[in-house]
């Protein structure tokens, strides 16, 4: 039985859920059913157990089911550690989503402190090809799960840095309405930075450790896209936006700092770069990372992160399905994989439970059923 799971979930006008309950058992759950069913919605839903807009990135009123619109509710009995807590999350019309622990009002970061989480999307496919954005969002979310305060350190960064870029377009140049702000940027971009480098070396370290039949990923963090060097720590930070400021106000924005580094990935064994792999070969990779970040955590964490698996078949032959399964198993993480058939899990057999979801006049319904 892995150390972190969810024993249960309920879900009310959630998506396409008017409500929906599941009860479960630390097993991984493969869930499945036609396109549009709702099977999303259910790993969203246990995405929104952890810190953040969960896996879509999704404004609470998007949440909502429609056409009622009447806020939503999810309640969820978490197992951390051998403690058990139980999770409400809530948003109402127009207003931000609440949090509760035990029946006590919490900051969205403290859930950071009992479940840690990752997951991979299918938008996640061209994480290798597109810009550099996707790519730090990639990374902040695992260097969250290793250090929760990480999302705290990322907002303070972004909101004193919206406040210098104002000041740069508006031509502001008088420098006593920069140290402040750059000061902000500076501490929180050194904490940016260092979890960052500790999550590259936590990964690296877990795919050197571990005999996989996936291939491995020679990580690299940059400074910018193809920049290996750069400012790092906050002294070397705070110098860098002083003296970038004259730059800086001729682009009307902040040109150095976190939000423009990079993380470049190889395929070891071909020594050939992930932009440059084929698509099965991409994926391939984007799941020996989540594995590899499912074992580090277990090391830090005590217990392996739960594992939001959406269309994890896709690019993936026969044989690299099943191996990725017996991984999950043998990593003992509770991992939710979602498929439009029930032979896309046959090699699961009843090492998982396996959940129908299906869409009936425009009510989504759950029904456990036998492998």
């Amino acid at each position: 039985m892995t150390g972190l799971y969810l024993q249960s979930l309920t879900l009310s006008h959630f998506r396409s859920h008017r409500r929906a309950a599941l009860s479960l058992d630390g097993r991984p759950v493969a869930i499945f059913g036609a396109n549009g069913a709702g099977k999303t919605n259910i790993l969203e839903a246990v995405s929104l157990m952890s810190p953040g807009r969960g896996l879509r990135g999704a404004a609470a009123e998007e949440m909502a089911r429609r056409p009622e619109a009447l806020g939503w509710k999810l309640t969820g009995v978490l197992t951390s550690l051998h403690q058990v807590h139980e999770v409400e999350t809530w948003a109402e019309p127009g207003t931000p989503r609440q949090v509760t622990i035990d029946g006590k009002p919490a900051a969205q970061v403290a859930l950071g402190r009992i479940a840690r989480m990752t997951w991979l999307v299918p938008v996640m496919d061209r994480l290798w090809v597109e810009g550099a954005e996707g790519r730090r969002k990639f990374l902040d979310r695992m260097a969250m799960s290793f250090e929760p305060g990480h999302a705290q350190a990322v907002l303070t960064y972004e909101k004193a840095m919206r406040e210098r870029n104002r000041l740069l377009k508006d031509q502001e140049r008088d420098a006593h309405w920069y140290g402040a702000l750059e000061a902000q940027m500076a501490k929180a971009g050194g904490a940016i930075q260092a979890n960052r480098a500790r999550t590259v070396a936590l990964i690296t370290g877990a795919q050197m450790q571990a005999e996989t039949a996936f291939p491995a990923a020679e990580l690299q963090l940059l400074h910018a896209e193809g920049a290996e060097t750069g400012p790092e720590g906050e002294a070397e930070l705070a110098a860098a936006f002083a003296e970038g400021r004259p730059r800086d106000l001729l682009a009307g924005r902040t040109l150095a700092g976190p939000h423009r580094a990079d993380l470049a990935a190889v395929y070891a064994e071909k020594q050939m770069s992930a932009r440059e792999c084929s698509t099965g070969e991409q994926k391939a990779l984007l799941v020996s990372l989540i594995l590899a970040h499912g074992r580090a955590l277990a090391q830090d964490f005590g217990a392996p992160p739960i594992l939001l698996l959406d269309e994890v078949s896709a690019h993936l032959d026969a044989g690299r399905r099943a191996a990725l399964y017996d991984e999950i198993i043998s990593l003992g993480a509770q991992a939710f994989m979602t498929g439009t058939g029930p032979e896309l899990f046959t090699e699961l057999g009843d090492r998982a439970m396996h959940i129908e979801v299906t869409d009936d006049a425009g009510l989504s319904r759950i029904e456990e059923v036998s492998p």
